[in-house]
């Protein structure tokens, strides 16, 4: 099942269409079409509060021009997901073994090979 992001603002339930960033540097506030994934210092705005927004004195705010519509799901991406998930819950599936640094424990990073100059 598809989760629908909800408007930020405080009691509102309508679904959210535009994704509100401020700029500090700039003192500008940046309403644009709907992020792909919801970021910890960005406000997601259903369509009216998006249309509605001022900023405070001061600032600028910077709106995108279209309408925003509510981002629709790729059946391509949902089923590859379902898929993925599906696939990582298989019982049969064999388990690599994992690599040790020597120590006991996991190696969380890994030196790869720089480019071959000809």
């Amino acid at each position: 099942m598809l989760s629908v992001r909800r408007c930020s603002r405080s009691g509102c339930t309508e679904p959210a269409v535009a994704t509100l960033t401020y700029v500090y540097a700039d003192s500008t506030a940046v309403v644009g079409p709907l992020a792909t994934q919801a970021e910890p210092h960005s406000y997601d705005l259903c369509n009216a509060h998006a249309h509605r927004l001022t900023a405070p004195r001061g600032w600028e705010v910077v709106r995108f021009e279209g309408e925003f519509a509510p981002p629709q799901p790729i059946n391509d991406d949902l089923t590859a997901l379902a898929e993925a998930v599906r696939e990582a819950g298989r019982a049969d599936r064999p388990t690599p073994p994992v690599p040790t640094n020597g120590t006991g424990r996991r190696g969380h990073l890994r030196v790869l090979p720089g480019p071959v100059d000809d």
